[in-house]
């Protein structure tokens, strides 16, 4: 089944729009400090709303579904990790980076290390963000095959370029404008999605909680001490606090927002605010693929996809009234489109102010832009390369989110030596860093131990050994 011609003119009509909207700020541009931190006069409710929006993506809105929908609710475990992250942010990362003038994540690293070390941890930022954005981009072309059946490589590239577009004039300003529109927009269809199926289920919300709730699909927590179980209450709290911690507090995906706020105060308040709107937005994720299941199960003979992470997808084409799929559709697109803008932005930055500038500083305005939109299309071609390499693996959330783990573990430990203790030293750092890396790396690759702990590993790892590292450095010196 195919999308009506209705739905399809929604969709093509919200993507003209967005991307239209986006070029509105391309005059602003005249230095770094406008493209990359839109010259640091965004209202903290918008960067919070654009802090939502660039960690939720395609496969989040596809993917979270289908978690439940193969469980329960246990994903929400981590979440609440998440926000006590957002805590230790707020107390020790971001009063460091209004300390100065500061563009990048990285540039405090350089401040505490030195150049070597800032360029290992910009480095590492580029190689697994980017392969972690790959996974985010074929997520995209699964929506698209679903509604339109067309080639996964036209799938991933419209929506490619029409966000290189904006993303390329406006800078930072765009992403963040444009991420608050997306976020009303895929928030509103999912709404709009999970009533329509609840609809659908005889008895509405009471038919759907009852038969979810008998079959333990709407179950929270679990207290057992499992350690290769992927959602326990203590991989949730303890990894997701980790997981949060570096993704929101050493990712330049989500320091730059921080950065572009009016003052530190700001920039804490949009980041607390942030975790409740995510702690709202994967409970109503859940909570669709909680009603897929049952309606599912009511209708095995309507079941055509072959992965849950289709479940949604076939749900809104196969089921949702003329115009409300296509809107459905445009919500999903919206949420890629401001993932993989923030993602493009952020690998520019980092690519100009942590390599390029560290060379030549003396580069005129003028040719800072020039250059920073050329980084933003070559990234866009990284990623859209990525984006086909990732065709193939289990779900695409869980996939992502362990892909980005393996950086942020050591990224994390390497932080915490710099702003926590002062006898770290860049060689003991770098080799604590390595091990961390390696490690996770390792147990990624070669054992069962869930992507929960990823991060928790890397970063205790890579604290204690750089630790370590460091002072015998000190001892063979003396």
């Amino acid at each position: 089944m195919r999308l009506h011609p209705i739905d399809v003119a929604i969709i093509a009509v919200y993507l003209i729009c967005i991307t239209l909207f986006g070029l509105r700020f391309r005059k602003s541009q005249r230095s770094l400090r406008n493209y990359f931190l839109a010259d640091r006069n965004i209202p903290w409710w918008a960067i919070g709303l654009s802090i939502v929006a660039a960690e939720t993506s395609t496969l989040t809105i596809i993917g979270t579904p289908a978690i439940a929908y193969a469980g329960n609710f246990g994903f929400l475990q981590l979440v609440f990790g998440y926000l006590l992250g957002r805590i230790i942010i707020c107390i020790l990362f971001i009063p460091q980076y209004f300390r100065g003038e500061m563009f990048t994540a990285y540039q405090l690293i350089d401040r505490r290390f030195g150049a070597v070390l800032h360029r290992v941890t910009a480095a590492v930022f580029l190689l697994l963000r980017s392969a972690a954005e790959g996974v985010r981009v074929w997520a995209v072309s699964i929506v698209v095959l679903t509604a339109f059946h067309m080639s996964d490589v036209w799938a991933v590239a419209i929506i490619m370029l029409l966000t290189l577009i904006y993303t390329f004039e406006g800078g930072l300003a765009a992403v963040i404008w444009t991420d608050v529109i997306q976020m009303v927009i895929y928030v509103g269809g999912t709404l709009i999605g999970f009533i329509t199926l609840l609809h659908l289920i005889p008895g509405g919300w009471s038919g759907m909680h009852a038969v979810a709730a008998n079959a333990g699909k709407l179950r929270v927590f679990d207290f057992s001490f499992n350690f290769f179980e992927t959602y326990t209450f203590w991989a949730g709290v303890i990894g997701g606090m980790f997981l949060n911690t570096a993704s929101h507090g050493t990712d330049q995906l989500m320091v730059q927002r921080l950065l572009a706020a009016r003052g530190e105060r700001e920039s804490k308040l949009a980041l607390l605010s942030s975790g409740v709107v995510i702690l709202a937005q994967f409970t109503l994720f859940l909570l669709v693929g909680a009603g897929l299941w049952v309606f599912y199960g009511l209708h095995p003979q309507e079941a055509h996809f072959t992965k849950l992470d289709y479940a949604f997808p076939t749900f809104v084409v196969e089921h949702m009234p003329i115009g409300i799929s296509g809107l459905l559709i445009a919500a999903i697109l919206a949420a890629a489109m401001s993932n993989l803008s923030a993602a493009l932005n952020s690998l520019s930055s980092t690519t100009m102010v942590d390599f390029y500038l560290r060379m030549k500083p003396e580069t005129s305005d003028q040719r800072r832009i020039a250059l920073s939109r050329i980084a933003t299309v070559f990234w866009g071609v990284v990623l859209f390369a990525l984006g086909l390499a990732s065709r193939y693996g289990g779900s695409v959330l869980e996939r992502g989110l362990a892909i980005a783990s393996l950086a942020h573990g050591a990224l994390l430990g390497v932080f915490l030596l710099g702003i926590l203790t002062r006898r770290a030293k860049q060689t003991g750092t770098i080799i604590g860093m390595l091990c961390g890396l390696s490690l996770s790396i390792i147990i990624w690759g070669w054992t069962k131990v869930p992507y929960t702990w990823y991060v928790t590993i890397g970063s205790l790892v890579t604290f204690c050994v750089g630790y370590i590292a460091s002072l015998l450095e000190r001892d063979a010196h003396s």
